[in-house]
């Protein structure tokens, strides 16, 4: 039998029930509180998801949640499943903006594991992508902190990381930031637009060799009091909405209008990336999802021709 978890409050009910109704097990709902509206909606949303409402009182509801601020409302839910390497590939070969990628190397504490996945979903990020070993999963401790996010944004655990970190690279394109409290780049001088991940290290040890070595580029949080360092979740936060900042607050997800996005060509086999003051140029093998891929800051010509020729696209 899969393992369960119980969620409780209004919000985070709702999200299980709008992304994630086939785990849902049951739902409690306070019989006094039935007709306020916001709980006609989730009991509206579980029938329309055949998921089976009970109601009971109030002091049922205090003691099956620890006394935890219900709202009302609580529910029995399978712990959602973790993706593999084929599922992040698909996910990749699937996108029409570039990769959003946060990336935890050792990150042991489930309530920090939640909180990433928080800050992931407020985002837009399209995957959190960690290693299967030396790494927190899916418990129902970092479900309960994620606060429904565990259901939106696809949790994806890789045999070994460093192998992943070069095939986002070599065949995605994907600019790696780290953050390291000895780099000698401000988080805020850093470009952080066109595809990107962001990675993190663990607790105490920080971002481990191997992966350090496969960034691009390494950052630090600039810190102006006597403390050092920050919680990892908090660190991550900061860098996520900092991303968020710099390529405008459009949402890659939703669509819409999207500054620094891709433009795609027939029969280029080839990705410039235009980063800041320097140029990085990346070869990149013919995929055939992937024809061309332009990252490109304001209307830079010259990299234009690389990927267009002189006409430009048709």
């Amino acid at each position: 039998m899969s393992e369960s978890q119980l969620v409780a409050g209004l919000h985070s009910v709702r999200t299980a029930l709008k992304h994630g109704a086939g785990s849902l097990l049951e739902i409690w709902v306070e019989g006094a509180r039935k007709q306020d509206r916001r709980m006609r909606e989730v009991i509206g949303l579980a029938r329309e998801a055949a998921v089976p409402v009970t109601y009971v009182s109030r002091e049922q509801l205090d003691e099956m949640t620890e006394g935890s601020n219900h709202q009302g409302v609580a529910a029995r839910t399978r712990v959602p499943s973790s993706l593999d390497e084929k599922a992040l590939e698909e996910l990749l070969a699937g996108l029409d903006v570039p990769p959003f990628l946060l990336i935890l190397d050792g990150v042991q504490d489930p309530h920090n594991l939640g909180a990433c996945l928080r800050s992931a979903d407020a985002t837009g990020i399209h995957a959190v992508i960690a290693p299967k070993d030396r790494s927190v999963g899916l418990t129902p401790t970092a479900c309960k902190v994620a606060s429904g996010a565990a259901e939106t944004v696809p949790f994806i655990q890789v045999t070994n990381l460093a192998r992943t970190l070069k095939g986002l690279q070599s065949e995605h394109v994907v600019w790696l930031v780290g953050t390291a409290g000895e780099a000698e780049t401000p988080l805020y001088d850093a470009d952080l637009k066109g595809p990107l991940g962001i990675v993190m290290g663990g607790e105490e040890k920080g971002i481990r060799r191997l992966t350090r070595e496969s960034c691009d580029l390494l950052v630090k949080l600039p810190m102006a009091g006597a403390v050092e360092s920050l919680n990892v979740a908090v660190a991550a936060g900061i860098c996520l909405f900092e991303s968020v900042r710099q390529r405008g607050m459009t949402s890659y997800v939703a669509g819409g209008a999207r500054p620094y996005c891709m433009s795609w060509g027939g029969d280029v086999e080839s990705a410039v990336s235009w980063r800041g003051g320097a140029s990085a140029l990346y070869s990149l093998p013919h995929h055939n999802k992937w024809e061309a891929l332009l990252s490109e800051r304001g209307n830079n010509e010259t990299l234009r021709s690389c990927v267009y020729g002189p006409s430009g696209p048709e």
